[in-house]
């Protein structure tokens, strides 16, 4: 095995800063499934309070119908997000498949009439562009790895001129099963994060016990989850050491 590290980056909250967008598709797409839905052109409050707990692209979709029901509650979707997600679904009559092809259908609209007014509502975190490009100079392999659709992450990084070794969407399966997979490469992984459940779950998943975790300090974090986390195998990462060498991220 190679000494050398593959550096494996989730996207959203870690490389890129997307809420403008997040908002944009999931509040189109949760209109186009109910046109009766009022919602705000700019993100609320409560939108980006829930951030850090939305795991997949359809929740953002339901999060955004439930905002426009006048018994939202914010505490108690930040109390038991989980449950939330469950009676949002129920409420609604809609399923997890069928709010990301709607969300992935606004994208792709988006993409397709208006390009970079798209790619506009996002915006690389500061000296992220700059530390990839000299990953590539240094010949550190990284590649992307993110619940967001491959394509749409490929064409992010596309448009800033990046070139990861690879870009693997939901479409690949879970985290950890294509963490699993990139053992083969023979390297040894560095997984940098910013929901800290997801690295909780990479940490508790037999075979991956030499994948060093991080989680990224200035990304879309909960009170909280920045706390305990040398118990838990997980190493936080400022944006100060991401952007010095490899060696001060240890």
């Amino acid at each position: 095995m190679s000494s050398a590290p593959l550096l494996v980056f989730d996207f959203d909250g870690v490389l890129m800063d997307g809420m403008p967008e997040y908002w944009w598709s999931a509040r189109r797409a949760a209109q186009q499934l109910d046109p009766s839905l009022v919602l705000p052109e700019q993100a609320p409050s409560a939108f980006s309070a829930l951030r850090p707990r939305i795991h997949k692209g359809w929740e953002m979709v339901l999060v955004a119908a439930a905002l426009a029901q006048t018994d939202f509650s914010l505490e108690a979707w930040l109390a038991d997000y989980d449950a939330a997600l469950t009676a949002g679904l129920a409420w609604w009559g809609q399923e997890p498949a069928g709010l990301q092809d709607s969300l992935e259908a606004v994208r792709r609209e988006g993409l397709r009439d208006d390009a970079a007014g798209w790619l506009a509502l996002h915006r690389f975190y500061p000296g992220v562009k700059q530390r990839l490009r000299e990953l590539n100079s240094e010949g550190v392999p990284w590649l992307v790895l993110t619940t967001k659709g491959g394509a749409f992450a490929s064409r992010l990084l596309e448009a800033a001129g990046l070139e990861p070794q690879a870009v693997y969407g939901h479409e690949q399966g879970s985290k950890p099963e294509v963490l699993l997979k990139l053992l083969d490469q023979g390297h040894p992984l560095w997984f940098l994060e910013d929901r800290r459940p997801t690295l909780e779950r990479v940490r508790a998943t037999p075979g991956l016990d030499s994948v060093r975790c991080f989680l990224a300090l200035w990304g879309y974090l909960g009170p909280g989850d920045a706390e305990g986390l040398e118990a838990l195998g997980i190493q936080p990462l400022d944006a100060t050491h991401f952007r010095g060498p490899l060696a001060n991220w240890l």
